[in-house]
């Protein structure tokens, strides 16, 4: 009996049970934090339906600067809370269904050559911001806010059409993201060319007005981690998530 060939198997279904016994861990941590928060603020939170247009793109140089590449329009949509801190400090974790990406164009349609591109990942992403409110009349406030966010690749599409010497190419494919585990911070796992890395993390800055039942906000999402997987996050502040936001929501 060749005990190596048994041993390989065991080895990757404990690896397995690890990480999934790591993100029941930390999904309960995060869980008794909220249900902890809200409890203790119950009469002064509330919650917040929020929808919205994302004009995304990806940086492309080392500054973080998008100059050559074209905004994709997306949405998003989701639920935020708001839990009162003070007279004019909130709390306000959130979780949304956004869309990110960019467009990339070579030449024009009616050249012999052309090249367009479209990337176009969703995220399920969880912003943690810290708002500061300041009234403007009995029922209006003005806010602005900071914080960090996580996302995780869920879905999306790759989109390739144009022309080569006049010959007319195409094709559509779902994006490939790498089965990461955000617990081994040194090491990605499922990494290589042509996959997108899984998890995206940032910081955002937002600001608005508030009314009673309403508000409506500005959010720029500034992606702080490397679109490609494998690559070196530190290196530079090339082919990162950068999105604008405006939002309408309601509050219940």
């Amino acid at each position: 009996m060749n005990l190596l060939k048994l041993a390989k198997p065991l080895h990757e279904e404990v690896e397995t049970k690890t990480v999934t016994m790591k993100f029941k861990f930390l999904s309960l941590i995060v869980a008794l934090i909220t249900a902890t928060g809200l409890t203790t603020n119950a009469q002064k939170a509330s919650a917040i339906i929020k929808a919205g247009l994302n004009l995304a793109n990806v940086s492309v140089n080392k500054d973080g600067d998008v100059d050559d590449s074209k905004t994709l329009t997306s949405f998003h949509v989701g639920l935020t809370g708001d839990i009162a801190l003070t007279s004019f400090l909130s709390f306000q974790p959130g979780i949304l269904f956004t869309g990110k990406g960019a467009k990339t164009e070579v030449g024009n349609s009616s050249d012999a050559t052309y090249y367009k591109a479209v990337s176009n990942p969703y995220y399920i992403e969880v912003p943690v911001n810290v708002v500061f409110k300041v009234p403007m009349s009995k029922e209006a406030k003005f806010f602005v806010g900071a914080g960090p966010y996580l996302g995780i690749g869920v879905a999306g599409k790759n989109k390739v059409e144009g022309k080569y010497l006049g010959v007319a190419f195409d094709s559509e494919s779902d994006i490939d993201f790498s089965n990461d585990d955000p617990t081994t911070l040194n090491f990605e796992e499922g990494a290589g060319f042509g996959i997108m890395r899984r998890f995206d993390y940032g910081l955002n800055g937002i600001a608005g007005l508030e009314g009673k039942s309403m508000l409506f906000s500005v959010n720029y999402g500034l992606g702080l981690a490397k679109l490609q997987s494998g690559t070196d996050n530190s290196a530079d502040n090339a082919n990162k998530h950068r999105v604008l936001s405006f939002t309408l929501g309601f509050k219940l």
